[in-house]
C-alpha cells in the first residue's frame, strides 16, 4: 500500500512540473497565432527618405595650358652667290676680251675656264700648194690689220690652210668673216670643222651694277658673244 501511494505521489509531480514548464507556454502560444487587428491605409504616411549628405566636390586644378607647338624650323639652304658667264671666246676675240677684262681690274672676281665643243665652224682660207705660199697670205693679212691666223700644219686635206679662228656657231663664224671682209680679206671661207674645238668661258664672282653695265658694253663689240646668269663654282 505504501508502495503505490509513493508512486502515485511521485507522478502527481511529474505532472506539476510538466505543467509548471510547458503549460503556460503553450497557452502562450495560442493567443500569438491570434489574428492580428485589419491595416489600415489611410492612416499610413510615407516618411521622407533622408537625403544622402552631399559631400563636398573637391576642387579639379585647371589644367596647366599646353605650351603653343612650335613649328619645326625650315633648314636654311644659303642663296647660291650670283654670278655671271661670258663667252665662248677663241683666237683673236679671246685676245681683245681678255684686254678688255684686264683694264676692269677685277681680281679674283674674274676667273676663266675652258669648254670642248665636237663640231665647230672656223673662218680660213683654203689649203696653199705648199708652206711659201701660207705664208705670202699671211703677210697680206698683216698689211690688213689682221692678227688672229696660224697656218695648219697638220698633215692631210687641211694642210697649209691659213685658219683665221674658230667658233662655237655657224652664226658667230659668218659675222666674223663679215667684219674680215670689211677690211679687204677676200678668199677667206667659213666652214664646218669636225673636231674638239677648245673655248674660253670668263666668270665674274658677285658682280655689282657696275660691272654688270661694263660688261654688257663690252658684249656688243662681240657679236658672237653669250653672257648669262650661271651658277657660281
Amino acid at each position: 500500500m505504501m508502495r503505490v501511494l509513493f508512486w502515485l505521489v511521485l507522478l502527481t509531480n511529474l505532472l506539476f512540473f510538466a505543467y509548471m514548464q510547458w503549460g503556460s507556454a503553450l497557452l502562450r502560444g495560442d493567443a500569438d497565432l491570434q489574428a492580428q487587428p485589419p491595416l489600415r491605409p489611410e492612416q499610413i504616411r510615407l516618411l521622407p527618405a533622408a537625403a544622402a549628405p552631399v559631400q563636398p566636390a573637391t576642387a579639379v586644378p585647371p589644367a596647366a595650358p599646353m605650351p603653343p607647338s612650335t613649328p619645326a624650323a625650315a633648314p636654311v639652304v644659303p642663296a647660291p652667290a650670283a654670278c655671271m658667264e661670258w663667252g665662248e671666246f677663241a683666237g683673236d676675240d679671246l685676245a681683245r676680251a681678255t684686254a678688255a677684262l684686264a683694264a676692269m681690274k677685277l681680281g679674283d672676281q674674274l676667273t676663266q675656264h675652258e669648254v670642248e665643243q665636237n663640231i665647230g665652224y672656223w673662218v680660213y682660207m683654203p689649203p696653199r700648194r705648199n708652206r711659201a705660199s701660207a705664208e705670202r697670205k699671211v703677210a697680206q693679212l698683216k698689211a690688213l690689220g689682221v692678227t688672229d691666223y696660224f697656218i695648219v700644219q697638220d698633215a692631210g686635206k687641211w694642210l697649209n690652210a691659213v685658219s683665221l679662228g674658230v667658233f662655237r656657231t655657224a652664226d658667230a663664224a659668218q659675222k666674223y668673216l663679215e667684219g674680215l671682209q670689211e677690211k679687204g680679206v677676200r678668199s677667206a671661207v667659213v666652214g664646218e670643222r669636225q673636231s674638239k674645238l677648245k673655248f674660253t668661258v670668263f666668270a665674274f664672282r658677285n658682280p655689282d651694277a657696275a660691272i654688270t653695265a661694263k660688261v654688257v658694253a663690252l658684249q656688243k663689240d662681240f657679236p658672237g658673244s653669250e653672257l648669262k646668269a650661271a651658277a657660281c663654282h
